[in-house]
């Protein structure tokens, strides 16, 4: 059996991108390695990590695009489902995110806004799907 196990994203410092993810989204810390060049939140069934780009680079020996806020958003994103988009946003926000689209009501009912992260990755909040 395979299971989506965890998303890894390469940053360039781990324990800010903790910590800017336990500010804004109230995430929990499980596990993060004594060089702080890798760590893990609890954020439900799939784990959230992140590895440092010195250590990433050291895993892929062809490199990688690095994600900044300089650049556009990769065309990948996270999401999380809150009841509150715009509580959500604001507390985002206030621990450094960036607003890229500001919450619409999609035709489908849902409320869907992205903010892109310090490292720039981009991120949904949404209401669930009912």
């Amino acid at each position: 059996m395979i299971k989506f196990a965890y998303t890894i994203l390469y940053v360039q410092d781990v324990i800010k991108a903790i910590e800017f993810y336990e500010d804004a989204f109230g995430f929990s810390r499980k596990f993060v390695s004594p060089e702080n060049d890798y760590g893990e939140l609890l954020v439900g069934e799939t784990t959230l990590s992140f590895a440092s780009t010195v250590l990433a680079k050291s895993n892929l020996t062809d490199g990688f695009i690095e994600s900044n806020l300089a650049t556009k958003p990769f065309g990948i994103e996270i999401g999380f489902t809150t009841e509150n988009v715009e509580e959500t946003i604001l507390k985002a926000v206030n621990a450094g995110a960036t607003v890229v689209e500001n919450p619409k009501t999609k035709p489908w009912g849902q409320i869907v806004a992205y903010i892109r992260d310090l490292d720039g990755f981009l991120i949904e909040i949404c209401t669930p799907m009912s």
